[in-house]
C-alpha cells in the first residue's frame, strides 16, 4: 500500500526537553497505526505535530507526496488531517446533528456558504452521514449536553469525519469508558480503518492489540519498538518498560 501519511526524523522541543525525538512513521488508507506508551512519552506531541498544533523542530510531514511540514491546523485539516482530542472538544449547547454540521461547513468552499440554507441543503446530508457512520444517526436532534461520555466520543469523531478526512488522528478516545462502550468503540474503530489511514493513541491495551495493524511503542520522546501487534507483544523492551508481564 502506498503510504498517505510519512512522518520523517520528526522531533520537538520545549526548550531543554526533547518531547519528540527523531519519530518516523509511515500510514495507509486501510491500516489502523496505533501508538502506545506510558504518560509522558510524547505521543500527544506526536499527534499535535501531525495535525498543525505545534510546529516540529525538526523532520518532514507529508500527505499523499506533498510536504506539509508546519502548515498551521486549519490548512493541514484541508489536506486531509482529521482528529479527535483527549478532552471532549464540542458545542454543549447544540444538537450532534448541529455540531457536526458546523463543521461540514467550516470545510465547504466559501462559495457554498454564501447560498440561500435550505432545510436539505449540502451540510446538512453531510452531517447525517457522519452521525450514522459513527453509530448516532437516530439521536441528531439530541443536546450533546445530554449524551453519555461514549456518545460523545462518538460525536467527536463524527465531526472529525465531517471533513471528509484521508487520515484520522485518535488521541485516547476510550479515556473513561466502561467495558461495554470499549468493546463498541473497538468495532466503531474497525470500521474506521476500512476507508481512513487512523493514528491511534490509547491506554487500553485490549481494544488496541484487538484493532491495530501495527504499533509504534514510545518511551521518552523516541521510538522504543515498532511493528505489528505480535511483534510487540512478544518484545522484552516493551514489556520490561511498558506493558509488564501480563501481556
Amino acid at each position: 500500500m502506498t503510504p498517505i501519511l510519512q512522518v520523517d526524523s520528526l522531533s520537538r522541543r520545549f526548550g531543554g526537553l526533547l518531547a519528540v525525538a527523531d519519530v518516523s512513521l509511515e500510514l495507509s488508507i486501510g491500516e489502523l497505526h496505533a501508538v502506545i506508551g506510558p504518560n509522558g512519552a510524547g505521543k500527544s506531541t506526536l499527534v499535535n505535530l501531525i495535525a498543525g498544533e505545534l510546529v516540529p523542530t525538526a523532520g518532514t510531514i507529508c500527505i499523499d507526496g506533498q510536504d506539509v511540514t508546519g502548515l498551521s491546523n486549519w490548512r493541514m485539516a484541508r489536506c486531509g488531517i482529521g482528529r479527535s482530542f483527549q478532552r471532549t472538544n464540542l458545542m454543549p449547547e447544540l444538537s450532534a446533528l448541529e455540531n457536526v454540521r458546523l463543521a461540514v461547513q467550516a470545510a465547504m468552499p466559501t462559495r457554498y456558504l454564501l447560498r440561500r440554507p435550505r432545510h436539505t441543503d449540502t451540510s446538512v446530508v453531510a452531517a447525517h452521514d457522519a452521525l450514522s457512520r459513527v453509530g448516532l444517526g437516530d439521536i441528531g436532534d439530541h443536546i450533546a449536553a445530554t449524551l453519555s461520555h461514549g456518545q460523545l466520543r462518538q460525536l467527536e469523531i463524527g465531526v472529525a469525519l465531517a471533513t471528509k478526512p484521508k487520515v484520522l488522528l485518535l488521541d485516547e478516545p476510550l479515556a473513561g469508558m466502561g467495558a461495554e462502550e470499549s468493546k463498541n468503540f473497538a468495532v466503531l474503530l474497525s470500521g474506521l480503518a476500512r476507508d481512513h489511514a487512523v493514528l491511534l493513541v490509547e491506554h487500553d491495551m485490549d481494544v488496541v492489540f484487538a484493532v491495530a495493524h501495527r504499533m509504534t511503542v514510545m518511551l521518552d520522546g523516541r521510538v522504543l519498538e515498532y511493528g505489528t501487534p505480535d511483534a510487540i507483544r512478544a518484545s522484552s523492551a516493551v514489556r520490561d518498560a511498558y506493558l509488564g508481564h501480563s501481556v
